[in-house]
């Protein structure tokens, strides 16, 4: 299930920086919070260097945790 929390880590990074570059709006790590939370998982760790949002997830399947580190910027 590691891929599965990958996924989720991959898609709460993009629209944090999405967030950070004004493509969406609303606050990076909020945005990173609520695409965790709507797959089930939540936000460890969200941080912005300039436009590049890092993002930790940890999900839970069977009682076994994932955890998964995702990095994205703008295009």
């Amino acid at each position: 299930e590691s891929q599965r929390a990958a996924g989720i880590a991959d898609a709460a990074a993009l629209a944090a920086a999405d967030a950070a570059s004004g493509a969406i709006v609303g606050e990076p790590c909020a945005r990173a919070a609520e695409v965790a939370a709507a797959q089930g998982a939540s936000v460890s760790s969200c941080s912005l260097d300039d436009l590049i949002a890092t993002v930790s997830v940890s999900w839970h399947y069977a009682g076994v945790p994932a955890l998964a580190v995702s990095r994205a910027g703008p295009p």
